[in-house]
């Protein structure tokens, strides 16, 4: 039996050393730490939406065949290798990095099997984001595709798995970078400066999941602290008259309320003196959603919830203020891009995303402003759980009309054909439906600097009505209109209040950019750049403070939030509070904490 168990051991450890000996990180640009830890076999293994969770799920990360073909061609009978699924082809942890480009398209292939427990059940595939174009087939029949590069989709592909034999995945990818109006945030076919390497195809989790044939779809709660009750709707695939969702709410263990109503209509429940949730007291409650027919539970999952508010309000001064749960609230934090340099839009392990949202909390932020791309699932949960603001922007794409920052109510826009104006607005309902229930994310953001700016108005009134729930910045940095609940400005190096809205809140969405550059922690060893540049961390350190005693003062006369670019170097920019590997922090990380601390402070 022990020599049995050694050679099964033996067996087990070359399949391992095999499935290695396939994949490595690609290049030799650096990398962060936790690289070290993606292990083929088992790449991001957590539940990819813990939002909305189901006990059994199957994993669909891992090496794939992959092949880069030209615009026009067929499947390919043959593949160029194996690329490490969710790591986009231009990723050192794809293992692949190469360029795909707008003339070519990129396919995917694996096999998967469908546990036999799942007998009887619906088979759900899920992506998490595919950037850009999507098609799919399983088992050569085409089952759907999707359009967008941020927002998760999925198939019923019940029908067209097959019992009891392995089943044929493909997948085929369009994606033009620069070279199409569609979102892309910063990726261009040439990086350089603050603009960075293309994204192209599958970059987050890939999944199946087993449901019932009425299930639920999707979960939208709605807090309201003023009357002490949350709103749950659900929408279920598969739902009858006559069905009913029930909503369990619980607090630590503790069960606190069920209520119940017939589908379609919302679940309203009350909570006695509730719990606020806040960056101070990120208290959320348990929650589990259950379809009923006839007191037989259909379909559940588990969720959770916050009771919180964002509004505006004026002040003494008659200074309209941000205010979290109907008190003045500071909002300040980094511009976080989001970039990593081994996984470039993806995190190379769980505890890596959790560690940005972490440190930044460490810093004494309160708020994170994401830049111009939108996270996986778990990056939201861990904001709602370590207790972080989030303001969230669309990412940008198509043309930049002028840029008129300094000028108030130009009126100036893009004029993007009806193909773009498609994909943006489809993109940003797919964005807001994706995030609605995620507590941190306390405003939106329509449009950054111009870039793809179109009718403003009418986009930025369309955001507040679906979702009236939560503040709308409707242009961070101009080009400037009178419309949302913002004036955002931007200024490179040091804070300055060059304009002021008396009946909006007033913001600076971006300043700072103090630069670094520490050798062996470089992207490129030359061109790098930030706004200011400094040899040592001191007089980085020194700088940030000399910039925030000045705010401080700002915030008096007119600022109710502002964002210091930024959280972690990337590729060519050096201003972040972080290098782009995470292996340094740049700045005295207790005096910045300090002065953080006294900002946010300066409106309790």
């Amino acid at each position: 039996m022990k020599n049995l168990f050694l050679f099964s051991l033996l067996i087990v450890t070359a399949l391992f050393n095999s499935v290695m000996a396939q994949w490595k990180p690609a290049g030799d640009k650096i990398k962060t730490s936790w690289a070290e830890s993606v292990d083929p076999q088992n790449v991001l293994p957590e539940y990819p939406r813990p939002i909305m969770e189901r006990s059994s799920w199957k994993n669909l990360n891992g090496l794939w065949d992959y092949a880069i073909t030209p615009i026009n061609a067929e499947l390919p009978q043959s593949f160029d290798g194996e690329i490490l699924v969710p790591f986009a082809v231009e990723s050192s942890l794809s293992g692949v990095q190469k360029t795909v480009g707008a003339n070519n398209i990129l396919w995917y292939h694996r096999n998967f099997e469908v546990p036999k427990t799942w007998k009887n059940k619906e088979v759900i595939l899920h992506f998490g984001a595919v950037d850009w174009k999507t098609e799919i087939w399983v088992n050569d029949i085409k089952v759907g595709e999707h359009i967008g590069g941020y927002a998760p989709f999925s198939f019923n592909v019940t029908p067209f798995v097959k019992a009891g034999v392995s089943q044929k995945l493909v997948v085929k990818v369009f994606d033009p970078t620069d070279k199409g109006p569609q979102a892309r945030g910063k990726q261009v076919a040439n990086p350089n400066g603050i603009w960075y390497t293309p994204v192209t195809g599958i970059w987050q989790t890939v999944w199946l999941e087993p449901v019932a044939k009425q299930h639920i779809t999707r979960i939208k709660t709605t807090p309201n602290i003023d009357n002490n009750t949350v709103v749950v709707e659900a929408k279920v695939d598969g739902a009858a008259y006559g069905d009913v969702i029930e909503v369990t709410v619980s607090d630590n263990g503790k069960f606190i309320k069920k209520s119940l109503a017939a589908y379609g209509e919302p679940v309203v429940i009350g909570l006695d003196s509730p719990k606020l949730w806040s960056p101070d007291t990120p208290h959320l409650y348990d929650m589990q959603v259950a379809v009923v027919r006839g007191g037989k539970t259909l379909d559940k999952v588990k969720s959770y919830f916050a009771m919180r508010k964002i509004s505006m309000a004026r002040d003494q001064s008659g200074i309209v203020r941000m205010q979290l749960n109907n008190k003045n609230c500071f909002q300040y934090g980094p511009l976080d891009q989001g970039w990593w340099p081994d996984g470039l839009y993806t995190a190379p392990t769980d505890e890596a995303l959790k560690y940005d949202i972490q440190k930044t909390k460490d810093f004494g932020f309160n708020m994170i402003r994401k830049h111009v791309k939108v996270e996986p699932a778990r990056w939201y949960t861990h904001c709602d759980k370590i207790g972080i603001l989030v303001w969230q922007d669309m990412p940008n794409g198509d043309a930049e009309p002028d840029w008129q920052m300094r000028n108030y109510y130009t009126g100036i826009e893009l004029e993007r054909t009806k193909e773009s104006e498609e994909y943006y607005r489809n993109e940003w309902k797919e964005i807001m439906d994706y995030l609605y229930s995620y507590p941190s994310i306390v405003v939106w953001v329509p449009f950054n600097e111009r870039w793809g700016q179109f009718k403003t108005v009418e986009i930025v009134e369309w955001t507040k009505e679906y979702d009236p729930s939560r503040l709308v910045n409707p242009s961070s940095g101009g080009n400037h209109f009178p419309v949302g609940d913002i004036l955002d400005l931007h200024n490179y190096p040091g804070p300055e209040l060059y304009f002021y809205d008396p009946q909006r809140v007033t913001v600076l969405g971006e300043y700072g950019g103090i630069g670094l550059a520490l050798d062996d922690h470089l992207w490129a060893k030359d061109k790098n750049w930030g706004y200011v540049q400094f040899k040592s961390s001191d007089e980085v350190t020194e700088q940030y403070i000399i910039y925030a005693q000045h705010l401080k003062q700002l915030i008096k006369t007119g600022f109710s939030a502002a964002v210091y670019t930024q959280t972690t170097d990337v590729e060519g920019e050096v201003n972040g509070l972080m290098t782009y590997d995470r292996k340094v922090i740049k700045i005295d990380e207790k005096r910045i904490r300090n002065i953080n601390q006294e900002l946010i402070n300066s409106l309790k």
